[in-house]
């Protein structure tokens, strides 16, 4: 009944993820002004060295992209923690969508057989409920068309945050800690690796590798956002 929705959203406003505003009709989980102030990278059509560098040397990569700029105590940084911490899946799903038609625009689903998310320890996910890098993966897969799978791989090792380690100690943390249940599933396949926030790359480069090890042909990545 659209009355008691109606009655419901008086009663209790949805508001913006990112701002805290309440949202008007049709605004779906974050306001039309902050979707406008995103600070958008724009890599999918001018690629930028400063993303693609922290790859160079380490893990051959077709292309590096990432849909908005992380900067601390922004709205980027917001939207992420209600991804996170928040219980919000469905905007990890809506973001990905976003960044999708951006690239579905530009052409990307025809470089990308398959996108797969970074996998998360069960034990981790089991406490979140969900993993993040999948919600983005499914929204990038609805907006191009292109499959993501969640069951391909999987993570051992249940490291510990990468939060203030040196670029060293994220790549040892990284290390050996996934595993590829299908390699059928990859092979020859070019991959779209998916994650929340590009760092250092020492996470995604171990997957990465994994992926390359396991019998796919071509490595991508791209995440929501990229931190200086």
């Amino acid at each position: 009944m659209k009355w008691v929705n109606h009655l419901v959203d008086i009663i209790y406003p949805k508001t913006c993820e990112s701002c805290g505003d309440t949202l008007l009709g049709g605004e779906k989980l974050i306001c039309t002004k902050c979707l406008i102030d995103l600070p958008r990278t724009y890599t999918h059509l001018k690629p930028n060295a400063d993303i693609e560098k922290r790859f160079w040397g380490k893990l051959n990569v077709a292309f590096t992209i990432s849909f908005v700029r992380f900067s601390k105590k922004g709205k980027v940084q917001r939207l992420l923690h209600q991804l996170k911490y928040k219980n919000k899946p469905e905007l990890g799903v809506l973001l990905g969508e976003l960044y999708g038609r951006d690239l579905k625009a530009a052409g990307f689903e025809k470089k990308i057989d398959l996108i797969i998310g970074v996998p998360m320890h069960k034990e981790k996910e089991k406490q979140r409920g969900y993993n993040q890098a999948n919600c983005i993966a499914e929204g990038l897969s609805n907006a191009l068309g292109v499959p993501y799978d969640t069951a391909v791989a999987k993570k051992l090792i249940s490291t510990t945050t990468q939060t203030n380690k040196s670029r060293f100690e994220r790549f040892t943390n990284a290390q050996n800690v996934f595993d590829i249940d299908d390699t059928e599933k990859i092979k020859g396949k070019r991959i779209a690796i998916v994650d929340d926030v590009l760092t250092t790359g020492a996470t995604i480069e171990s997957f990465g590798q994994s992926l390359l090890d396991g019998g796919c042909s071509e490595i991508a990545i791209i995440t929501l956002a990229a931190a200086d």
